[in-house]
């Protein structure tokens, strides 16, 4: 089944980027754009700026539903992705570019829905068990529907636009929760990532920004949070600062200006003294830290998801 514009479909590469503009794409981002796109390589290819650069608007993880709205003929694809909530933007979901080779057909209607989810950073799928790789750096947070019972310590599972099912280790792959899970859990989990590169738009654990390390650490327990941090700061509850916990989001604007960035509280308050996990856009990278002035200047307030 071919794409169609108004029906959806599904990404089937690890890691799908999406774009402002098909023209908006630069020379460094060629390795992203194939129809086995080497994310590695291309964060690789990329200096200090260019990591930053606003042509990127998010990433969309193997699996992911989109809409399809557009299909040029020059194969780029308008779609809105459906499981990033976005609603500034677009009421069904975050909207933007990507080549329509990264796409496929989605199941067929009464398909299960996928109940694994990837528990490690990175895991390579492989075409059989103990085999060669045919899909590698699936991320953290994937979700993957199984295909049989494990076998020799791997499992099987199906994936979009395959036949035959490819193969994980089963100690990479747990239960999607069923339960909310603790604040701290999260934490933890977005702990995990520390230290890992920031990439504006990013999405994954292959490189990340702030609101994309939130929504990674509770899609692994089962929880869509919006993509974006402004809209991040109107999910759950409100807490006076002084009261947060371990779990809970910060989140920052400069005066008379929309919310730009969000953290995770790090550590109870000590005083006057707060600390935080974010992806820090100044250091490039994900960091644990004491709040420095200039973000305590900017502190606009604490929620509990």
């Amino acid at each position: 089944m071919e794409l169609q514009t108004g029906r959806e479909a599904v990404v089937r590469v690890p890691v799908a980027t999406l774009w402002s503009a098909p023209e908006a794409v630069r020379p460094v981002d060629r390795p992203a754009l194939s129809d086995a796109p080497d994310i590695v390589t291309w964060i690789a290819g990329m200096d200090r700026e260019q990591r930053v650069g606003d042509c990127v608007l998010t990433q969309l993880l193997l699996g992911e539903r989109v809409l399809v709205t557009d299909l040029r003929t020059d194969g780029w694809a308008h779609v809105v992705a459906v499981e990033q909530p976005a609603a500034t933007l677009d009421p069904r979901g975050y909207p933007g570019w990507l080549p329509a080779a990264q796409l496929t057909a989605p199941p067929e209607a009464g398909s299960p829905i996928a109940p694994l989810v990837v528990d490690v950073t990175l895991t390579p799928l492989r075409t059989a068990p103990d085999g060669p790789v045919a899909l590698p750096g699936v991320v953290l947070s994937t979700r993957l529907t199984p295909a049989g019972q494990p076998v020799d310590g791997w499992r099987p599972v199906r994936v979009p636009g395959r036949a035959d099912p490819l193969w994980a280790p089963e100690g990479d792959l747990v239960p999607l929760p069923t339960e909310r899970p603790d604040a701290k859990e999260v934490l933890a989990m977005a702990e995990r990532l520390h230290d890992l590169v920031y990439i504006w738009g990013g999405n994954s654990s292959h490189g990340i920004d702030c609101s994309g390390l939130v929504r990674t650490a509770w899609r692994r327990y089962g929880v869509t949070l919006p993509r974006d941090a402004a809209e991040q700061a109107e999910v759950g509850s409100e807490v006076a600062l002084g009261d947060e916990i371990p779990g809970d989001l910060y989140f920052f604007a400069r005066p008379g200006r929309p919310i730009h960035h969000v953290g995770i509280v790090s550590a109870e308050p000590q005083g006057d003294v707060r600390r935080m996990l974010h992806a820090d856009y100044v250091k490039r990278r994900v960091v644990e830290e004491r709040l420095p002035p200039d973000r305590e200047a900017t502190l606009v307030g604490a929620r509990r998801v």
